[in-house]
């Protein structure tokens, strides 16, 4: 009989990683959208063009993406679009030779994405709406 250990057991991991990885999107979306001006003129500053539909993706991303991984919907799926998310704004908005401070930012976006390849791999876990009756949970091969 195949097993999964944090797939099939009752633990509370799984779910407690997403909800600690969820956090950081939720709070990022609110951010956003209290003081929409600070990531348009972030936007501008890296010589991107249409900053206010950058500031649409990266709400959408932050409270859309940040609420389904928090509660485990399409768990997958959501992992691996935040993942690709944060390397790409990492490469962007975090130049590793201007300074530690935004080479250490850049570090932590990749660990984000490390974190949430995890999850896109392993799945939700026990507790999560992808785990419910007639949840979606789906298997990705990567």
């Amino acid at each position: 009989m195949s097993h999964h250990l944090l797939h099939d057991s009752p633990s509370a991991i799984p779910a407690l990683g997403r909800i600690m990885m969820a956090i950081i999107f939720l709070f990022s979306g609110i951010e956003k959208v209290m003081d929409p001006g600070h990531t348009i003129q972030a936007i501008r500053s890296v010589g991107l063009p249409f900053a206010h539909l950058g500031l649409a993706i990266a709400v959408l991303l932050g409270l859309g993406g940040g609420a389904m991984l928090l509660l485990g919907i399409r768990t997958r799926m959501v992992a691996i679009v935040l993942a690709v998310y944060c390397l790409v704004a990492g490469v962007i908005f975090h130049d590793p030779f201007s300074g530690i401070t935004q080479a250490i930012q850049l570090v932590k976006n990749i660990a984000i994405s490390g974190g949430l390849l995890q999850v896109a791999a392993f799945g939700a876990g026990r507790y999560a709406v992808d785990r419910m009756p007639g949840g979606r949970e789906t298997i990705y091969r990567v």
